[in-house]
């Protein structure tokens, strides 16, 4: 009589498993939180993007007003953003004493910005990034100036 109590001692410390209805019911409990939570985190990262990279943009504008201040001119559309990072042709060392990046960054989707001086939008220059899409001259663009010409960082 003392070995069928162990063994029922055996099998009530050591459960045999899961029932297919506890596993059906936490796989429905999952996928209803996951139906309810993945919605709002989507729009979030599209958002959270976009905002570095006005960041980005603004940090860029801040470097090339520096630019400005020591060479006397923003950087050629020639001379590109590189011109943060390597002193251009035709400038003294009084007029780039120093980098002002570290290295030219990229938006939030890893594709370069545009610049290009003169502006074609009546500012000093023209920077932008082409946005989630990747491609320039949609909808989704991201600029420092806004449709009706106006400065929008």
């Amino acid at each position: 009589m003392n070995h069928r109590l162990d063994r029922r001692s055996i099998r009530r410390a050591h459960p045999r498993g899961f029932t297919l209805v506890e596993i059906i019911l936490v796989v429905v409990i999952v996928l209803t939180l996951a139906a309810v939570v993945t919605p709002r985190l989507v729009g979030k990262s599209k958002q959270a993007k976009i905002n570095t990279t006005k960041i980005q943009m603004n940090s860029l504008k801040t470097s090339l007003q520096n630019f400005e201040i020591n060479a006397g001119r923003f950087p050629t559309t020639a001379e590109g953003l590189e011109a943060l990072v390597r002193k251009p042709s035709g400038l003294s060392d009084s007029e780039w004493p120093e980098k002002y990046v570290d290295k030219v960054p990229k938006d939030a989707w890893g594709n370069p910005f545009e610049y290009t001086c003169p502006s074609e939008h009546d500012l000093d220059y023209d920077l932008v990034s082409a946005g989630p899409d990747g491609q320039f001259g949609s909808d989704d663009d991201i600029a420092n100036y806004d449709e009706d010409g106006g400065d929008s960082l």
